[in-house]
C-alpha cells in the first residue's frame, strides 16, 4: 500500500513542474491531472498505512469524522478520474473502521463518537455502493450493508420523548452534546434514508427520508426559504425545545440539499420535493457564493479567518453534494454547473502554496481554505485540500455522466435489512443519565443558546 502512494507520487513529480495548479475546464486531461496533483497532496497526509498506526485514522488534530469523509472523497475520485492508485488504501481504511460488528463503530470510537461521526463513514460506504467500487471479499462487509446498519442503528435512537423527534447529537448519555438535536446527524440520516430508497427500492427507507425532513422543519431548523440551521437543545426538564441555534453551514445545506434531490429523482419530481430542492438551492447560492465573484466561501467564519479544523473542510461537502444534485434533479444543472465551475478555478488558484511546514505533496500545490484571494492564503490541511480535490474533480460530472448505479441499473454491492443488530460491548448496556451528565449537557445547551445570541461558532466534536 506504502508503495501504491509511493509510485502515485513518482509519477506526479515526473509529469508535473513544481508549480501552481494548471486548470482548463475545456479539457478533460487537463481537469484529471490537476486532481491528481491535488490527491496526491492529500493522501500524504494520510499515515494509517504506516507501520503501527490505524487504518483508517488521520493523524492529530484530524477527528474521526473527517477521515470517514476523506475517503468518500476518494471513492468519488477513483469513480469520476478512473485512478486507481489509492483503491487499496481506501479499501482497507473503510473496511477496517467497520469494525467486527460491521456498523461503524471501532471499539477505540464508540465511547467518543456522535451520530454524525459514524454518519460520514456510512455515507462513504454509501457512495462506494452508488459508485459501484469494487466490491470487498465476501467474507468481509458489504457496502450496502454497511449503510444499512447504520440506518437501523439511527432508527433505534430516533427520540421521540423530547424535541417531537430527531437524532441526538452524541450517542451515549454521558457525551457533551447528548442534549442537543442537530442537522448533521439528522441530514446523515436522511442522506441514508434517500439514497437508500433510491438503491434498493424499498419504500420503508423512503418514509423515513419523509419523517426526518418534516421534523426538521418542525423543531425549526429548516425554514420555508431553504434555510438549514445548526441544531436545538434539548432541555433539560424536557421542555418545549426553543433554543435553536441559528448559525448556517455550508455542509448542512449540502446535506439536505442533496438528499431532497435524491427524493425527488425518485418521485419524478413530485412538486413538494421539487420545491425543496429549489429553495435550500437558493438559499445555499446567496448564503455560500460571494455575489460579485460566485465564488464559494464559508460564510460564517472564513472572511473572519477562525474556521476551527472541522469548518475549514464543510466546502467540499457542499461541493459534493451539489454535484449530484444537478444529476439527481436535472433542473438546477444550468443554475449549480456554472457556480462549481467558476469555484473550481479559484480553487486551482488557492493551491500554490510552497509552506515550510505542515505540506508533504508536490511543492507548490499545497491548497488554502479561501478561494477569493487567487493565490495560496498559508493555511493548508486535510480539509483544505480535499475541499480543492473536490472542486476541481467534480467538474468532470455532466449531464451525461453515469448516474449513481441502483440494485436495478447494474449495482453490485450485497445488502442486508437486517444490518446493524449486533451491538459492540462497549456500546451496551448505556448508563442511566445522572446529575453529573445533566449538568454537562446543560453547560453545553447553555454555550449553544449564547452561541446563537451572540453568533459564536458550535460545531461537531
Amino acid at each position: 500500500m506504502r508503495w501504491n502512494l509511493c509510485v502515485a507520487g513518482a509519477a506526479s513529480l515526473l509529469v508535473r513542474s513544481a508549480a501552481a495548479i494548471e486548470l482548463n475546464l475545456e479539457n478533460e486531461a487537463s481537469i484529471k491531472d490537476a486532481a491528481s496533483t491535488i490527491a496526491f497532496g492529500l493522501l500524504k497526509f494520510y499515515t494509517g498505512n504506516n507501520t503501527g498506526d490505524t487504518p483508517g485514522n488521520l493523524p492529530d488534530p484530524y477527528f474521526w469524522w473527517e477521515a470517514g469523509a476523506m475517503f468518500g472523497t476518494m471513492i468519488d475520485y477513483w469513480f469520476l478520474t478512473g485512478d486507481t492508485s489509492y483503491n487499496e488504501a481506501t479499501t482497507q481504511a473503510m473496511l477496517h473502521q467497520a469494525a467486527p460488528t460491521k456498523d461503524f463503530q471501532p471499539i477505540n470510537q464508540t465511547r467518543t463518537s456522535g451520530n454524525d461521526d459514524q454518519g460520514f463513514w456510512a455515507m462513504s460506504a454509501m457512495t462506494a455502493a452508488e459508485n459501484k467500487y469494487p466490491d470487498p471479499p465476501e467474507d468481509q462487509p458489504q457496502w450496502l450493508a454497511l449503510a444499512q446498519a447504520v440506518f437501523n442503528q439511527y432508527t433505534t435512537r430516533w427520540d421521540d420523548s423530547v424535541c417531537g423527534g430527531g437524532l441526538r447529537w452524541q450517542i451515549n448519555t454521558f457525551s457533551n452534546g447528548f442534549m442537543y438535536k442537530n442537522s448533521i446527524s439528522n441530514g446523515c440520516f436522511f442522506s441514508l434514508a434517500s439514497r437508500l430508497a433510491r438503491f434498493t427500492g424499498n419504500q420503508t427507507y423512503a418514509d423515513w427520508a419523509e419523517k426526518i425532513f418534516d421534523w426538521e422543519v418542525r423543531a425549526g431548523l429548516i425554514l420555508e426559504d431553504g434555510s438549514v440551521y445548526d441544531g436545538v437543545g434539548v432541555p433539560e426538564d424536557g421542555g418545549p425545545c426553543t433554543s435553536i441555534d441559528r448559525i448556517q453551514w455550508s455542509y448542512n445545506h449540502g446535506i439536505f440539499l442533496h438528499g431532497a434531490a435524491v427524493m425527488s429523482n425518485i418521485t419524478n419530481s413530485a412538486p413538494v420535493w421539487k420545491k425543496r430542492v429549489e429553495s435550500i438551492l437558493d438559499s445555499t447560492i446567496k448564503m455560500f457564493f460571494k455575489q460579485d465573484s460566485k465564488i464559494m466561501f464559508e460564510q460564517f467564519c472564513e472572511d473572519r479567518g477562525f474556521c476551527d479544523i472541522d469548518q475549514q473542510s464543510f466546502k467540499g461537502y457542499l461541493t459534493r453534494w451539489m454535484s449530484v444534485t444537478s444529476q439527481m434533479a436535472p433542473y438546477t444543472f444550468e443554475k449549480i454547473t456554472p457556480l462549481l465551475r467558476t469555484s473550481a478555478v479559484a480553487a486551482a488558484k488557492a493551491c500554490s502554496g510552497s509552506p515550510a511546514t505542515g505540506f508533504n505533496g508536490i511543492p507548490g500545490t499545497a491548497c488554502g481554505m479561501k478561494w477569493t484571494t487567487g493565490t495560496f492564503d498559508g493555511l493548508p490541511g486535510v480539509g483544505e485540500q480535499m475541499n480543492a480535490l473536490s472542486s476541481v474533480m467534480y467538474t468532470l460530472r455532466t449531464l451525461d455522466s453515469q448516474e449513481p448505479f441502483t440494485a436495478d441499473n447494474g449495482g453490485t454491492s450485497k445488502g442486508d435489512p437486517n444490518a446493524g443488530q449486533e451491538i459492540s460491548e462497549e456500546m451496551k448496556p448505556l448508563r442511566p443519565i445522572e446529575s453529573k451528565d445533566r449538568v454537562a449537557a446543560a453547560f453545553v445547551t447553555t454555550f449553544i443558546a449564547l452561541g446563537a445570541a451572540g453568533g459564536c461558532a458550535f460545531v461537531m466534536i
